[in-house]
């Protein structure tokens, strides 16, 4: 329930000097459970009658509605009259300079997309029209709420955006590695954004989204949970860029020769299979390697192993989409691929890194408007909106209209238009006219083309103008358990975790709780874990606009579900001494490349060791500055008195323990039991592998396709008492 803050709550010891506790202004509502005045589509709307208190535009008009754009009926388009909507948005994209507001930390690559499958039947672009037709790409991955200067591996969504140099100009597939949004409505955009970035009056946290404004932000919007969900899953701590999925979120459309719609989702599937960190793993990588994800993809395409992606959609007609129970114009939702399946059509190939870093991934500016002849827009409130914001975000932060005549952003195809000057125009029409119609003849410059010139679908448009959220946009929890419930019982226990280590950030104990009680509707088991972790009370459930669904699980929102077959383009660390194995070693590298994985010697002196048999062996890392986080799995091969002197070392010591409690494959020689044992393992489970010759390193290297081995978290992990209760 309720209550104002008065003193506080003086039941418990603070948890941290109490100077520093956070003040809650007298007065202030502090609901333990979400309670809010709604609108037609669940929407919180916080009202006054103050005339002091009224929100306001830059020019000082009062605003009655801060949550809804203004559209044609409920399910309509948005409108361009919206100045409260533009003013906003404008404001917003112009916060930063010269650095991205969001997605600022960004790794591009250059590559191919090469279609196999022709959707002719359903669009006339060419693109995705001729099988075997290879178009040039350039992709950029990203973090959405860090700073250009903040580490990869924060819990956070993936920018996972494509740019296509086809034939009829420029496409851009500007997604995300998760194919749902926090908002429904591009208005939220803003406020958003302000709650999960630093606080702005101590600027801090950064790249983080466990602090007070955001879960504040986050419990007073039940339409944010199913996003949450997925970013309090493993999917928001990858492993690497090339283990993500990519969505393009919205519905489009594909329009064909005959003027025919079908509605399209694109979905980017890694060949490489999906793979993510642990949370304490997530931390260490950050302290060793900041640059891990970017290292990762430099790597492997230098190296050769070009990560590839399959281009997937979901087509749908009108009738489809009446039959879903839920609106595919709602980004807040997705279309399980058990109701409509995933149609593979083409393959992405990363196979050239950049020439200079800011020429290229700095300067490549992405529009969810830029499509071709034969794609087009349906009728995504969020969508329309990101249509007119990412236009212009680009211009303020590269300066100038003329952006696309920077390398990276040009078309590859001819770009004849009237459009001239502005700040670093590198062309301008030729000849005297700069205007059409003219009567200049041949030398009188393009004209439209109704033949080939891009038409936009003639959708029909019916309903009153005003700012209102579609009642079909009010189910905010029924996929949210649907992810959950289709999460593997580990990654269940990830999830949890992850809510109680953000939520024990929140200083406030009503944000917290009013975070529970949207669990409540989630998953009753997920909200008492939740709460006993965070030491509180069940809150009452939250206020709900619609019933939760009991819609069934889907295979393919699990990570564990859709991993890899082999362990090629992984990772392993071999940790050595002088007198190591000469056999063992070139046995297990051996059977490492014929897997096409990767391989690191860590030794306790950069300059390498020498083994039994004279060979001296270069090392990669020294052991201080190569510990295990960095590896997929770990081989520790020392001899007998290398691991007795590993045994003294703190570092070396951190290097098993921390393989051991993030459930790594363990590969050994006898001589390591030594180092094991001054780490304080805990006895040798069946993640640990013993190495003698070639039969059992080929035996280790088959094993680590499996990546981790997740029963060793239910003996190591205070938080597991739980799952180990279950039958």
């Amino acid at each position: 329930m309720a209550k104002k803050n008065s003193t506080g709550d003086k039941s418990k010891m603070p948890g941290g000097s109490p100077a520093k506790t956070s003040p809650v202004p007298a007065g202030a509502d502090l609901p333990t459970s979400y309670k809010g005045p709604q609108g037609h589509g669940g929407e919180t709307h916080q009202t006054t009658s103050d005339a002091a208190q009224t929100l306001t535009t830059q020019q000082g008009v009062p605003v009655a509605d801060d949550q809804n754009s203004l559209r044609a009926g409920p399910r309509g388009p948005t409108l361009l009259e919206d100045f409260i909507l533009r003013e906003k948005i404008f404001h917003f994209d112009h916060e930063r300079i010269p650095e991205r507001v969001v997605h600022a930390r960004g790794y591009g690559a250059h590559g191919v997309f090469e279609l196999t499958e022709s959707l002719a039947e359903f669009t006339r672009a060419d693109v995705l029209s001729n099988v075997g037709q290879q178009t040039e790409v350039f992709v950029r991955f990203s973090t959405v709420a860090g700073n250009k200067g903040s580490m990869d591996l924060a819990r956070d969504v993936r920018g996972f955006a494509v740019k296509f140099y086809t034939r009829e100009g420029n496409w851009d597939i500007v997604g995300n590695n998760i194919p749902v949004f926090f908002i429904q409505d591009p208005i939220k955009f803003p406020d958003l954004v302000h709650a999960v970035k630093q606080e702005p009056d101590r600027a801090f946290p950064q790249a983080q989204s466990a602090h007070d404004n955001y879960w504040d932000f986050a419990s007073l919007s039940p339409e944010a949970w199913h996003m949450v969900m997925w970013q309090m899953s493993d999917r928001t701590i990858p492993r690497s860029f090339r283990t993500i999925e990519g969505f393009g979120v919205h519905s489009f459309r594909l329009v064909n020769a005959e003027g025919k719609s079908t509605f399209v989702k694109f979905h980017w599937k890694p060949r490489q299979g999906l793979q993510s960190v642990l949370w304490n793993e997530a931390v260490k990588i950050n302290g060793a390697d900041p640059d891990f994800h970017r290292r990762d993809l430099w790597q492997a395409i230098e190296s050769g192993d070009f990560p590839q992606w399959d281009l997937g959609v979901q087509l749908f007609d009108q009738e489809t989409a009446d039959k879903l129970p839920f609106d595919h114009l709602d980004a807040t939702k997705l279309i399980p691929e058990e109701d409509v399946p995933v149609r593979i059509i083409g393959t992405l190939t990363l196979n050239r890194n950049v020439d200079n870093f800011f020429a290229s991934t700095e300067q490549v500016a992405f529009c969810t408007q830029n499509v071709v002849p034969g794609i087009d827009f349906s009728d995504d409130p969020l969508l329309h909106g990101r249509n007119f914001s990412y236009l212009d975000t680009q211009l303020k932060r590269l300066g100038s209209p003329n952006f696309t005549h920077i390398p990276v952003n040009a078309p590859r195809c001819p770009v004849m238009n009237f459009q001239q000057d502005g700040h670093m125009a590198m062309r301008n029409p030729k000849g005297r006219a700069n205007y059409e119609p003219n009567s200049w003849g041949p030398d009188g410059g393009p004209r439209e083309n109704p033949e080939i010139g891009y038409r936009s679908f003639p959708a029909e448009v019916q309903g009153t103008k005003q700012r209102i959220r579609s009642e079909t946009f009010a189910d905010h929890y029924s996929q949210a358990r649907q992810f959950f419930i289709s999460q593997q019982p580990i990654e269940q226990k990830h999830l949890g975790d992850a809510l109680v280590f953000e939520l024990s950030k929140v200083e406030r104990v009503d944000i917290r709780a009013r975070a529970v009680s949207h669990l409540r509707l989630i998953d009753e088991g997920l909200a008492a874990t939740v709460a006993d972790g965070l030491g509180l009370e069940l809150p009452e459930p939250a206020q709900a606009a619609k019933p939760t669904l009991d819609l069934p699980p889907s295979a393919a929102l699990s990570i564990l579900a859709n991993g890899p077959e082999d362990f090629k383009g992984r990772k392993m660390g071999v940790l050595l001494t002088d007198g190591s194995s000469a056999d063992l070693f070139n046995a297990l590298t051996k059977s490492l490349e014929a897997e096409g994985a990767m391989w690191e010697v860590v030794a306790p002196k950069i300059g390498g060791v020498t083994l039994d048999d004279g060979t001296k062996v270069a090392a990669k890392q020294k052991i201080d500055g190569g510990p295990s986080v960095l590896y997929d799995a770990v081989a520790v091969l020392p001899s007998e008195d290398g691991a007795a002197m590993l045994a003294k070392d703190a570092t070396a010591k951190d290097f098993v323990a921390d393989a051991f409690a993030h459930c790594k494959f363990i590969g050994h020689s006898a001589a390591a039991g030594q180092l094991f044992d001054a780490a304080g393992l805990p006895g040798r489970d069946d993640g640990f592998i013993a190495l003698t010759g070639a039969k059992d390193t080929k035996a280790f290297v088959a094993k680590c396709r499996e990546l981790r081995f997740w029963p060793r978290e239910l003996e190591v992990d205070l938080d597991a008492a739980a799952l180990k209760a279950k039958p």
